[in-house]
């Protein structure tokens, strides 16, 4: 006999502002996890969607859902509905379009944002369903996230001994590693790698990683509020 456990998640969904977990709660979460690319204030923010995201954001509150994620809002924050407003105040220059990303998952969305500091940032993420979401694109390197753990995302030359560089920093702080995924471009160019974590990550640590000389940028994504 094979036994299956089912929570009470799978069951009714997540806890949400919104008609429909994959188009309003997964697309506040995209949001989120695209704020946390951000260092500066965002000003600025153009969203690409694709697929069923394109054709139903409207109606089914994808566009206020995604905006808010930008704002900080979790998806089960009332002032969602009313995103468009706070961040008009919040002097937040947004829009939507509607692209073909390609060969992508059909709650797709590609999010530009422009921060206070002059820097651009992109982001690329799908929900794909029960209010999951995966992360498959930054700054234009290829990588895959789901945002339910915490997160090390670093940018590095592909060099021999920074992924166990890197490892060795996390055993050192008993850091257990869920999972550890590199991406790269081509051999000996720059790559990515995402390490999601069982334990939470402090500075002091994300310090250490970025000492390495390999290591040219570093991003953590905590997976508390999104």
């Amino acid at each position: 006999m094979i036994v299956t456990s089912v929570s009470i998640f799978d069951i009714i969904g997540p806890v949400m502002v919104g008609p429909s977990s994959s188009h309003t709660a997964g697309a506040a979460k995209i949001g989120s996890v695209a704020r946390r690319v951000c260092k500066g204030k965002i000003v600025e923010v153009d969203f690409y969607l694709h697929g069923s995201f394109a054709q139903t954001y409207k109606g089914h509150g994808t566009a206020k859902a995604l905006l808010g994620g930008i704002l900080g809002m979790s998806p089960c924050d009332e002032r969602i509905r009313d995103s468009y407003k706070i961040a008009a105040e919040q002097g937040i220059r947004f829009s939507f379009h509607q692209v073909d990303l390609g060969d992508v998952h059909p709650n797709t969305v590609k999010i530009v944002m422009r921060d206070d500091r002059g820097e651009k940032h992109e982001l690329i993420g799908s929900s794909v369903g029960g209010g999951k979401i995966l992360i498959t694109n930054i700054d234009g390197m290829e990588m895959e996230f789901t945002a339910e753990y915490p997160t090390i995302i670093n940018k590095h030359l592909d060099k021999p001994g920074t992924v166990a560089k890197v490892s060795s920093i996390l055993a050192r702080y008993d850091i257990n590693i869920a999972f550890l995924k590199v991406f790269r471009q081509s051999r000996g160019s720059l790559a990515s790698m995402v390490i999601e974590t069982d334990n939470k990550v402090t500075p002091e640590i994300l310090e250490e990683i970025q000492a390495i000389p390999t290591i040219k940028q570093i991003m953590f994504i905590d997976a508390n509020g999104i």
